[in-house]
């Protein structure tokens, strides 16, 4: 082994100052680490009352019982000598001394004082035996014990002389009973406590041989005892060994200049005033880097945690808006169809109406003018007939007359032939005139005829023109209603673009209908999802609840076995095995430490590998 190597041992134990195991029931030190500077032997572990610090197992017997009882009663009768002793004495000097007005008024204050100190031990002593003691009762009793004690001295010093060496004696020995009842009393009171709190971890005392060969060094022990919890006096002893062993391997490391060390190097002999161990000063500034670093990691988790949580409420803000948008967009297609579909009912009745109305106008004028022009080919009709009337009576007159020019004519041939028979020659001049006459009157007889045949021709034609003019009238009335017709069919027109204006209004409200009936499946799958997170919270509960009941009844079953706080502590670390899988390597040494608030990973490596031999020889917690 070179000098700068790490020494694996000290120097071994005293075999003087070592003792049985059975005789010491300290347990084992609090912090082992691996590769310890020395195994130092196990001192007789002495309390500050001087006894074991193993309790006694069992109820107590019924002579222990005899002697209690005449213990409490004995201790009974000495507060009774005290308080008899200090009484008259108090009483007298508070009079006289403590300008109190009267004695009687002394007396009470001497009763005052000590039924205060009966009642503050009372209380005490049934605390402790409550498991719920007070510990800084005790002062105050202390206190007003030692007012008692100097008010004692007081009454008795001299008043006219010096102190000499017989009034000291007499002023200590009015103390000496209340101080043994004092005593008592604190015996009386760790008594109560041991038998109540069995389990509760005791406190060594050091050894009275060591306050006298190391006047200088023990103070400090005690003081660091004190100060950081450290109850095992053989703990104390090799962590200092401990802090010596590695303070000279470090001056050999450095040619016996310490000076020249790092500090980190230089941390056990800094951090053992505050109850660090060697092992625990040098893991300090690597445990404090793994906690910078899982600090800095826990700040990075926490910073991805808060950026997906802003993420995700932003893309929520954005569903939120888009379905927001949708609903809006579906309700403004909605309101438009539905208002598209009234303009355009209303449009197309509007149009229907005018058309309607401008169609009935015209066929009234069309009625209006066919009506007039049924009245003029009435009246045309009316004339054609009279005057075809008046052609067939001049036809027939002239017929007549024909008739009669013929007979005329007749009548004047036979005229002639009479004057040709009866020998009256007549002159050529007057039978020419006759004849000329007859010839006029027969064309005149054609003349009217032609002219009754023209006038039946023309009321024939006035017949016909009336009837073509009832015909035209007959097609306006026709095209009116042709009109009428493709109003009626703009109209229909304009009615199933408001039949479609509706369908699309139908079609934006069931879209609408499948959006809320989309949003209403999202709600139920979320709820859904809650119901599901809060059963299996309500499961992890019920898991918490089993594990935490298997605890109590394992705390109960190890209260009733009266087992010391180690094997307790490995009980609990085999528990914690059993559920992190049942595999020591899987249960982290920083959880072990964190459970039983153990600051050195080598002692909860111990731990571990103790539990797991517990687990190995069958241990098993019950259910």
């Amino acid at each position: 082994m070179t000098i700068t190597d790490w020494p694996r041992t000290a120097a071994g134990s005293d075999p003087e100052t070592a003792s049985p195991a059975a005789v010491s029931g300290t347990p084992a030190p609090v912090s082992r680490t691996t590769g310890v500077v020395s195994e130092t032997a196990e001192f007789v572990s002495e309390t500050e009352t001087g006894s074991g610090t193993k309790p006694s197992p069992g109820r107590l017997s019924i002579s222990q019982k005899w002697i209690v009882a005449a213990i409490v009663a004995a201790a009974l009768a000495l507060a009774g000598i005290g308080l008899y002793l200090s009484f008259a004495h108090v009483a007298a000097f508070a009079h006289t001394e403590l300008r109190f007005g009267s004695l009687n008024k002394g007396r009470l204050f001497a009763v005052g004082v000590d039924i205060g100190i009966m009642v503050m031990i009372a209380v005490d002593l049934v605390m402790a035996w409550l498991k719920r003691p007070i510990s800084w009762i005790r002062y105050p009793v202390w206190l007003l014990t030692a007012a008692t004690v100097v008010l004692n001295a007081a009454s008795g010093a001299p008043k006219d002389r010096a102190w000499g060496l017989m009034d000291y004696v007499a002023a200590g020995a009015h103390g000496v009973v209340p101080v043994l009842f004092i005593m008592v009393v604190e015996v009386g009171r760790d008594s109560i406590d041991r038998i109540v709190r069995p389990d509760q971890a005791e406190r060594d005392s050091i050894p009275l041989i060591r306050w006298v060969l190391a006047p200088i060094a023990t103070p400090r022990i005690y003081r660091r005892m004190r100060l950081w919890g450290i109850t095992s006096y053989p703990e104390m002893v090799r962590r200092d060994q401990e802090l010596i062993a590695y303070e000279q391997w470090l001056k050999r490391k450095h040619g016996g200049d310490i000076s020249e060390a790092s500090e980190d190097e230089l941390l056990p002999m800094r951090m053992a005033p505050y109850g660090y161990t060697v092992a625990e000063s040098l893991a300090m500034p690597d445990q404090q880097e793994q906690a910078a670093a899982e600090r800095d990691e826990k700040a990075e988790q926490r910073g991805r945690d808060a950026e997906t949580r802003k993420i995700l409420a932003e893309k929520k803000a954005e569903a939120d808006r888009a379905r927001a948008q949708g609903l809006l967009d579906t309700e403004i297609a909605r309101i438009a169809g539905q208002t598209g579909e009234a303009q355009a009912h209303s449009q197309a009745q509007i149009s229907a109406a005018e058309r309607a109305a401008e169609l009935e106008l015209q066929a009234l004028d069309n009625a209006v003018v066919a009506e007039a022009r049924a009245r003029e080919a009435e009246a045309g009709r009316v004339e054609a007939e009279e005057r075809k009337a008046a052609a067939e009576a001049d036809l027939a007159k002239a017929e007549l007359e024909r008739k009669a020019a013929e007979q005329r004519r007749a009548a004047a041939k036979a005229d002639k032939i009479a004057a040709a028979e009866a020998g009256a020659i007549e002159t050529e001049r007057i039978a020419q005139a006759r004849k000329a006459t007859a010839a006029a009157d027969l064309e005149a007889a054609e003349l009217e005829r032609q002219a009754a045949q023209k006038r039946k021709e023309a009321a024939e034609a006035d017949q016909v023109a009336a009837a073509e003019a009832q015909a035209i009238e007959t097609q306006a009335i026709a095209e009116a209603r042709q009109a009428a017709a493709e109003a009626n069919r703009r109209a229909a027109e304009t009615e199933k673009a408001a039949a479609e204006t509706r369908r699309a209004a139908a079609e934006a409200d069931r879209k609408k209908a499948e959006e809320d009936s989309r949003r209403e499946a999202a709600l139920a799958d979320a709820a859904r999802s809650r119901e599901a997170a809060a059963e299996a919270d309500r499961r992890a509960a019920e898991t918490r609840r089993a594990a935490a009941e298997i605890e109590r009844r394992a705390v109960e079953a190890e209260d009733a076995a009266k087992l010391k706080p180690r094997e307790r502590a490995v009980r609990k670390v085999a528990r914690m095995i059993l559920a992190a899988g049942g595999e020591a390597d899987q249960l982290p040494l920083t959880k072990i430490q964190h459970e039983l608030a153990v600051t050195s990973p080598g002692t909860a490596s111990e731990y571990r590998q103790e539990a797991a031999e517990l687990l190995a020889g069958g241990y098993r917690p019950q259910n």
